[in-house]
């Protein structure tokens, strides 16, 4: 799910690009074999590097701020969360050939969560035990929601340039008059601006726990990947995965084992519907059934 500045130009990436920043930058993996991953990513570049290592570049300048946020941050929460997250190997410099800095990890085993191959009720138990212990994770000094990170956090009355924001979403909602009945659509956002605000401290949040950030193998999930999103504010945009990753069954599981309130479930539905909401020309019946979903 993605708030880049559509005005902003993607740089294009290439296999040569990288395998001359690596040689150039850590001579030691020159001659590395690389190799684009199967699913790239819309806001990052991401390749294969030798056997155990990947390389991750932003394609666009809003996202440049996330490889400081990882490098700085994901060493700090690795040993408090109960999935593994990428490990930071070394971070990359621009350079005449690419403009931005960049990041190499070592490499996670699995495939991009699928929700018809998970063990639902067990998927559920796992995820919420992650998302406990990141938002109860010491957040003293954590990055706020800003611009390089989507503003994930924010509040649903916010009118930074966030998922939520009332003109973006407002704007989604109504492309689908044509289609769907919106006015359900419109309920829920307002539901969750109705909902009582997140008045604690703000926690750790991951931004966007959706099932191409969740890594499983076999039928269990195994890793958090991708917190380019990663800030500090209200938990509500952490029940993405409710609505994006489990049926009504597991979502219930992880609501009640995360000790969801009913004010941050109603807020986090709103962000739920920020990834589910399609355009037009990708309404078929899967995304019509998530509607349905989300709207019931």
């Amino acid at each position: 799910m993605s708030t880049r500045d559509k005005s902003a130009a993607a740089v294009t990436i290439t296999v040569d690009m990288v395998e001359h920043l690596v040689a150039q930058q850590f001579p030691h993996w020159a001659g590395l074999p690389v190799e684009p991953v199967a699913q790239p990513g819309v806001d990052n570049a991401t390749f294969r590097l030798g056997v155990d290592m990947s390389v991750r570049l932003p394609r666009f300048e809003r996202w440049v701020g996330q490889v400081e946020r990882e490098h700085r941050w994901l060493p700090h929460l690795a040993p408090l969360l109960p999935l593994t997250v990428p490990v930071p190997l070394a971070r990359g410099a621009a350079s005449p050939t690419y403009p931005f800095p960049w990041s190499v990890y070592r490499w996670l085993p699995g495939d991009r969560a699928h929700p018809d191959r998970l063990d639902q009720a067990q998927a559920a138990v796992d995820l919420a035990g992650f998302g406990t212990a990141l938002w109860t994770a010491d957040a003293t000094g954590g990055p706020p929601p800003e611009w390089s990170n989507g503003f994930r956090g924010v509040d649903l009355n916010d009118d930074r340039d966030s998922a939520a924001v009332a003109w973006r979403l407002r704007e989604r909602i109504d492309a689908l008059a044509d289609h769907v009945d919106t006015a359900r659509l419109h309920a829920v956002w307002q539901a969750g601006l109705d909902a009582p605000r997140w008045d604690r401290a703000p926690v750790w949040v991951h931004g966007d726990n959706a099932p191409g950030n969740l890594l499983a193998v076999g039928d269990r999930l195994t890793a958090v990947i991708d917190f380019g999103t990663l800030a500090v504010g209200d938990p509500a945009v952490d029940m993405i995965a409710a609505w994006t990753l489990f049926d009504a069954d597991a979502r219930a599981d992880f609501r009640a084992a995360a000790g969801v309130d009913d004010a941050t479930w109603a807020r986090g539905r709103v962000w739920g519907l920020t990834a589910v909401l399609p355009a037009p020309d990708e309404l078929d019946d899967a995304a019509m059934a998530k509607l349905d979903e989300i709207t019931g």
